[in-house]
């Protein structure tokens, strides 16, 4: 049996309450749709709850989902840097999330916080948390990115001056879609095997990270909701949302570990938009919005000076 449960205990309390607060204020926002409770088993051991939004006022779709699973061998993509941990018991919690709005002013966001925790060849503990949040706008606005990069840095800055620059990088390089050659939107976040601060001040980081995930999107949401839009418009955000799929079907580690680990498909997959379009050798007109995403928002960039 896999030592120290009680840790994977404390971070199951916060996600399970950071999913109520986010469904709770996108709700809030809305003001028409609400989220549905699918919870659901896992044969392997473990399950979770999806609380998935669809058609919405201001929101296409929203889902926001725990998991806490647990099983006889980690999945490949969980073990890429730590093959002492092959055919290790493990568990794994976490808290993922993705928002699709209506209206293609407002951008798309995703969320992940997750929790592992397992034991190597010594049979000692090991234990580790990954996550982070990005923003995928269709027409940005530069103080609402720089608004964005600001509670990224917030909720770094009491841990390590080092550790913003550190994973705003880490996140460009993650989100990027190489036959692309562009990055899926413009950052935020994103680590990985993180446990340097010990048990306690890590997950005071991620709480960091989570807590701040709702004061850096909310605002933005309001700002822009009722921005008035063309169909062209909305056209352009379907066409941009098959880069989403495009990543999560090619690229995403978490869709990879849900599938490897024999997670349920319906929630892994919930994270893909509900309406995109693809077009064949689309480009973006001169001095055009659609323009200004491509040359200027959709590569790394120091949003904070």
């Amino acid at each position: 049996m896999l030592k120290e449960n009680h840790k994977t205990k404390s971070v199951i309390e916060y996600l399970l309450n950071l999913q109520k607060r986010i469904t709770e204020n996108i709700e809030n926002i809305d003001d028409r749709a609400k989220f549905t409770s699918d919870k659901w088993e896992r044969d392997e051991g473990g399950g979770g709850e999806s609380k998935i939004l669809r058609n919405g006022k201001i929101f296409e779709q929203a889902g926001v989902n725990f998991s806490h699973v647990h099983g006889k061998s980690l999945p490949p993509s969980a073990i890429k840097t730590r093959p002492d941990l092959v055919d290790k018991e493990y568990e794994a919690t976490g808290l993922s999330l993705v928002i699709h709005p209506q209206n293609p002013f407002v951008p798309t966001t995703h969320a992940n916080l997750r929790f592992f925790s397992a034991q190597d060849r010594d049979n000692e503990p090991v234990w580790w948390f990954g996550g982070g949040f990005d923003l995928t706008p269709y027409y940005p606005f530069l103080d609402d990115v720089v608004f964005w990069h600001n509670n990224a840095y917030e909720a770094c800055k009491g841990f390590s001056e080092s550790y913003y620059p550190k994973f705003k990088a880490w996140c460009d390089e993650y989100f990027f879609l190489k036959h692309r050659n562009e990055t899926r939107g413009v950052g935020g976040l994103f680590f990985d095997d993180f446990n340097e601060l010990g048990f306690e001040k890590s997950l005071q980081f991620i709480q960091s990270v989570g807590d701040q995930f709702l004061n850096a999107y909310v605002p933005i949401v309001k700002k822009r909701m009722n921005h008035p839009f063309s169909q062209e418009q909305r056209e352009f955000q379907l066409y941009r949302r098959g880069r989403y799929v495009e990543f999560n079907l090619l690229f995403d580690r978490g869709t990879l570990f849900g599938l490897q680990s024999g997670g349920r498909t319906e929630s892994i997959l919930m994270s893909l938009p509900p309406q995109v379009r693809w077009e064949y050798n689309w480009t973006p007109n001169e001095n055009s919005l659609e323009k200004d995403l491509y040359d200027n928002y959709l590569k790394p960039r120091d949003w904070l000076g």
